[in-house]
């Protein structure tokens, strides 16, 4: 089966760009409101843990069986379907008065993002000429550090001046106002296209090698990156960083990621192979943790900070050439063309176990160390696991070239 790619620009791929970058800001909103949301409803701390928590186990739990879903009514419909389980959940969340709703809100949020994950990248790979796929795919490895970055800077600031629920509501218009253009710009899903059976996808899916690595690959990724990224603010807080200062810090920090994942995309349209994008990335994330934590600490206090920051910097700027490598290999390595969204769905599911299982470790070696500083030792590992897979890939995978 051929699929369809569409040749008449690219304005339908960057309006599915812009869909992921508002399903990632419902992810990423809950962080910044935290203290206004816990203060309004008494959560205690494990019940905003668990809050943090519940997309990334939708995904874990759900990845595949939501791709699986994605290939079968159609990616369209899918990313339509993604983005109302976006604002469904985000006025739930905003009508909530208690755990119990609010818990359950981002029940729903995780399925949608879900959904706009695993659809977005497979609809790209449709709507644009097969020449500009790997630019556009760069393009939407950036959803993430963008949406991060937004959140991160405006999040907090609109909580705090007119409380979390206007934060959620703007999200919810935000998803709301993007299913309404994809619904009028995007055409429909082709009539004609025959899928195979559910089992007979999951079966063909789970029995590659091809997607099980690349998710491995993307997990190790995202396992480190949020390890960091996400306690940035706690480690500034600590440093006695005002507020404001290390919400413009953290967001500058979550912001570069973009540059990775641009130059993976112009990479792999000029023949890059995907291992040596995987190699560098892996070992600048390893080295620039060692910096940050193994280093740095050791410099001159007027210089610590600083060399600290410009290596966290590196680790995120660079480090992101691994995604969009990752979800490109994802789409290369799918078995069939009737299974790209249901191997988009297992390396979601790895990103998401990445995303829930980074962020403990680190700060389970933090805590027991009593200091940030030996916190390199998990990414760094992470990192070499990250270049065994690679290679690993590279000469296991016909479709990895």
């Amino acid at each position: 089966m051929t699929v369809p790619s569409g040749p008449a620009g690219t304005g339908p791929a960057l309006l599915v760009v812009a869909a992921g970058v508002v399903a990632a800001l419902h992810v990423w909103k809950l962080a910044p409101a935290l203290p206004g949301l816990s203060a309004e409803l008494g959560l205690t701390l494990v019940q905003a843990g668990f809050l943090l928590s519940t997309v990334q186990v939708a995904g874990m739990l759900l990845g595949t069986v939501v791709g699986l879903f994605g290939d079968r009514i159609g990616l369209r419909r899918g990313l339509l379907l993604g983005l109302s389980l976006l604002t469904a959940g985000s006025l739930l969340g905003l009508a909530s008065t208690g755990y119990g709703t609010l818990l359950g809100s981002r029940v729903l949020e995780g399925v949608g993002f879900m959904l706009v994950s695993i659809c977005a990248p497979a609809l790209i790979r449709r709507t644009v000429a097969p020449g500009r796929v790997s630019l556009l795919v760069g393009l939407w490895g950036c959803h993430i550090p963008v949406a991060a970055a937004l959140s991160l800077l405006l999040g907090g600031l609109l909580s705090e001046a007119l409380g979390w629920r206007t934060w959620w509501g703007a999200a919810a218009a935000c998803s709301l106002g993007l299913g309404l253009l994809v619904l009028a710009v995007l055409p429909p899903d082709p009539a004609h296209v025959v899928v195979h059976g559910v089992r007979e996808r999951l079966g063909l899916t789970l029995r590659s090698p091809g997607p099980w690595l690349v998710a491995l690959v993307f997990c190790l990724y995202t396992a480190q990156w949020n390890g960091v990224v996400q306690f940035l603010p706690s480690m500034y807080a600590e440093a006695g960083i005002a507020i404001t200062a290390a919400a413009g810090l953290s967001a500058l920090a979550a912001g570069v990621n973009v540059v990775g994942n641009l130059a993976a995309g112009s990479a792999l349209q000029r023949g890059v192979r995907p291992v040596v994008l995987w190699v560098v990335g892996f070992a600048v994330l390893g080295l620039a943790a060692v910096v940050a934590f193994g280093l740095a600490p050791h410099l001159d206090p007027e210089v610590r900070f600083g060399a600290r920051y410009g290596a966290v910097l590196v680790f995120s700027a660079v480090g992101g050439v691994v995604p969009t490598t990752a979800i490109a290999g994802l789409m290369r390595v799918a078995p069939t063309p009737t299974t790209v969204a249901t191997s988009l769905g297992l390396g979601q599911q790895f990103n998401a176990l990445g995303q829930f299982a980074g962020p403990p470790a680190v700060a389970a070696v933090a805590q027991s160390a009593g200091t940030w500083d030996a916190t390199w030792t998990v990414t760094g590992a992470l990192a070499l696991a990250g270049i065994a897979v690679a290679v690993t890939v590279s000469r296991r995978v016909p479709a990895e070239r």
